[in-house]
């Protein structure tokens, strides 16, 4: 499926169900999502413990729930609705290869190349600027100065080298003759096929027709 599709896709399901306390769709839409998930042969340990990190905050709003608002039925579809929102995520994100996305979103899309490409690099800058504050916190120690998690210090300094990589990925880009807003060809085509509208309305007509019958 073209990626900029099933982002749409996946971001009309979930607006939709912001709006509307259906315990069944949401069930649905896990179920729905696990079997995407395992038709895809994800990683399940990699599900499982997204899933166990969205059980404390789903557990917490079924409670208050159910003890300070609403009663059973509300708490149930809240819980139920931040796991669809959850899973709903991992199908995009664990199934989408990030360069296709760029290219359908520009190509598709009409997103602007400039915007694509930021994207594209903050994500593969993600790494190495991990590993930056592993380098600044060394540094800190060999001081005797230590720089937690939790200090802005640390995260500040990441931000003025993030800022350094900036500049020089721009002048990369350019090196390499990108210039903003010229037309430009494209070393991998994006389409989007008919199957990939028919796709989508299907799975929104089913999303109304489930809303409809409960």
């Amino acid at each position: 499926m073209n990626p900029a599709i099933k982002l749409l896709l996946v971001f009309l399901i979930a607006f939709e169900i912001s709006f509307i306390t259906n315990i069944t769709l949401n069930v649905v839409i896990i179920v729905a999502c696990l079997a995407y998930l395992i038709w895809k042969r994800v990683n399940i340990k990699t599900v499982a413990t997204f899933c166990l990190i969205a059980l404390l905050p789903a557990l917490g709003i079924f409670f208050s729930q159910f003890y300070y608002g609403d009663g059973l039925i509300m708490g149930t579809a809240l819980f139920t609705r931040l796991y669809a929102y959850a899973l709903l995520g991992l199908s995009f994100s664990l199934t989408t290869y990030m360069v296709d996305l760029t290219n359908s979103l520009e190509q598709n899309a009409h997103v602007p190349a400039k915007f694509v490409y930021g994207v594209l690099a903050a994500i593969n800058l993600v790494p190495r600027l991990q590993y930056e504050i592993k380098v600044i916190r060394a540094n800190g120690n060999m001081r005797g100065k230590v720089l937690h998690p939790w200090m802005p210090t640390l995260y500040f300094k990441a931000l003025i080298v993030a800022i350094g990589w900036s500049n020089d990925l721009a002048q990369a880009m350019e090196s390499q003759g990108f210039v903003e807003n010229q037309p430009r060809t494209f070393f991998k085509i994006s389409k989007i096929h008919p199957k990939d509208w028919i796709i989508l309305l299907a799975t929104l007509i089913i999303v109304q027709l489930i809303i409809f019958i409960h």
